[in-house]
């Protein structure tokens, strides 16, 4: 159903002359990240609500889309008389609500699909409500645009001259359910920020996945605003989430973090050390020629190894401390290693180091009989 929604969405796209190498890679990686990710976790955990409810959202977004390019032939492009094109209109202007809806929904069933306890059922009920009642006022405009069979559209079928969502009632109206999903919103989230001291083991890592995908995409969501970014960041929630429930390689999230950090900074620190050369340069010294831009390049460049090993080494102490413990820890025995005479004195020295950085439950050290000698 998935490939099916996609393959007519970008056949409608094409018919309305809109098909761009941005929008194909935008769709396409909105499609394949809670598409993909919902396939995985249904095949995989079909007790899992989570999955279902990831393909359920891809699903309204799929038909919204469709509905809406669907709308943009009969109303902007001169194709009229298509069947249901009102219909159209409004479930291209109102399906990106309702998938927005069910994003606290997946919060707070992370990452076993259940809620956290009965009482949670009253804060999903006031939820729920509330986004009813926001559903209804969106769609309260593009009925009203229908019934007055004023319908101007742009070419993403978005309404361009629409009569408010509130639809002529009172602002107060939207204000209340603007606030309630808010209120009802937010606990869902602030239940993993509660809980992340008191999680551990894979509970913790799960967490740890969860934030970082909420950090890169919202990361993605501000540079959008300044830069043109890769469309990659709008995937960050749905793989991580997808990765904490299935727990696969959870524990790398640790050396993800650090290098995700490391490479900010440093990219950061470069960025600003190139400006600056060329800046003193071309404006302090008034070296107006490419020689300049070329020194500072290559200055920049030279500092990239000696600054990404030091900076590296202080995130790895500061956010990834067991991993650096761990190094520390072994990079003492290889060098005490170097020294050692007595077979005995290694063996117990490597159980200790193994010990100390990967915490067995058991260890044991075969010694072959010929190898004293």
């Amino acid at each position: 159903m998935v490939l099916t929604l996609a393959v007519v969405f970008f056949v409608l796209v094409g018919l309305g002359h809109q098909l761009t190498p941005h929008l194909v890679l935008l769709e396409g990686t909105l499609f394949a990240a809670f598409g993909g990710v919902g396939v995985v976790l249904a095949l995989r955990q079909p007790r899992n609500r989570i999955g279902w409810i990831m393909l359920g959202c891809i699903i309204v977004l799929g038909l919204g889309g469709i509905a809406a390019r669907y709308a943009v032939l009969d109303y902007r492009l001169g194709h009229h008389g298509l069947p249901l094109a009102p219909v159209a209109v409004v479930m291209g202007n109102s399906a990106q609500v309702l998938a927005l809806l069910a994003i606290p929904v997946i919060i707070l069933l992370f990452p076993d699909g259940k809620l956290p306890g009965p009482r949670w059922r009253w804060l999903l009920g006031a939820y729920a409500g509330f986004g009813a009642c926001a559903m209804a006022l969106t769609v309260a405009s593009p009925i009203a645009e229908v019934a007055d069979h004023d319908i101007r559209i742009d070419s993403s079928g978005n309404l361009t001259s629409s009569p408010g969502l509130l639809a002529g009632l009172p602002a107060w109206v939207g204000a209340v359910v603007v606030v309630g999903l808010a209120g009802t919103a937010l606990p869902t989230v602030g239940r993993h920020v509660l809980g992340w001291r008191q999680a551990t083991g894979e509970r913790r890592q799960q967490l740890k996945w969860l934030a970082f995908g909420a950090a890169v995409s919202a990361a993605w969501l501000l540079g959008m605003l300044f830069f043109s970014l890769p469309v990659v960041g709008i995937a960050a929630v749905p793989v991580s989430m997808g990765i904490a429930i299935l727990r696969y390689r959870l524990y790398d999230i640790d050396r993800i973090i650090s290098r995700t950090l490391s490479y900010a900074i440093v990219t950061g620190l470069l960025i600003g050390v190139y400006a600056g050369l060329v800046l003193l340069t071309t404006q302090v010294l008034r070296i107006h020629t490419p020689v300049a831009v070329a020194a500072s390049t290559l200055a920049a460049a030279a500092l990239f190894n000696p600054l990404r090993r030091r900076v590296q080494r202080l995130v790895d102490r500061r956010f990834n401390r067991a991993r650096y413990d761990a190094d520390q820890t072994v990079a003492a025995f290889a060098t005490q290693l170097k020294d050692a005479v007595d077979l005995d004195s290694v063996r117990d020295d490597l159980a200790a180091v193994v010990h100390k950085t990967l915490e067995p439950a058991h260890v044991s050290v075969w010694i072959p009989p010929d190898s004293r000698h």
